[in-house]
């Protein structure tokens, strides 16, 4: 026969639990709504706890960051999957980038969390790590088969696509939604082998560089 207090814990932990799951919905709404650095008490309101029970369950943004983005981020992974199963590389670039700007473009938190740089959140280095894979891998199949200009490397391309990102929230905010699909065309363009195409400056970014590059961006004062 179960204890008086074995009895009283279920109903105790499904409550947690239900906190939680309210908790980190209003999360991904707010997020959406009004990015990353939302005020949590603003969270906390539209899941209808206090704050101290938000901070019991989350005691950082960042650890409410990752349990809200986990799905967003292994889709991120699944498009960048299928666009390296692509027939071509240039079919899978422009498929996989169409993919990860459709997200940029409705949901505020996930572009914040692509766009800048953000410690703490484990689902998040392995997605930027798989995304500089995917990046590298097509521009190298697309070199290859003559689509993709010799000279571009993958830091030339993730770091015009980080600044263009950042772009999206304003573009869309005062034009259309879809807006950002005329900058990326243009961007695409300037991707492609082109007799009329000057040869790039040099030297190109290292990795190292593009991390402190996209650091001074716009880093978020999250914790």
């Amino acid at each position: 026969m179960p204890h008086a207090e074995d009895r009283g814990a279920a109903p105790v932990r499904r409550d947690a639990r239900r906190n939680r799951e309210l908790l980190t919905e209003a999360a991904r709404e707010v997020f959406r709504e009004q990015g990353l650095e939302a005020p949590l008490d603003v969270i906390a309101r539209r899941a209808g706890v206090g704050n101290a029970t938000l901070y019991r369950h989350f005691p950082t943004r960042v650890a409410l960051v990752d349990a809200v983005f986990h799905e967003a981020l292994a889709g991120t992974t699944a498009a960048g999957e299928e666009a390296r199963r692509a027939a071509d590389a240039w079919t899978g670039l422009t498929a996989y980038l169409d993919a990860v700007f459709t997200v940029l473009a409705s949901d505020r938190g996930t572009n914040d969390l692509m766009t800048t740089p953000l410690r703490g959140v484990e689902a998040l280095e392995a997605v930027h790590a798989h995304n500089r894979r995917t990046v590298a891998l097509l521009l190298e199949r697309g070199r290859e088969e003559g689509s993709v200009r010799p000279d571009v490397t993958p830091e030339d391309v993730l770091f015009a696509l980080a600044a263009l990102g950042r772009a999206v929230p304003a573009l869309t905010s005062a034009t259309t939604a879809d807006a950002w699909r005329r900058p990326l065309a243009l961007f695409l363009d300037s991707l492609r082998v082109s007799p009329a195409a000057s040869p790039l400056p040099s030297p190109a970014l290292s990795a190292a560089q593009l991390g402190d590059v996209l650091d001074a961006l716009g880093p978020h004062s999250v914790s």
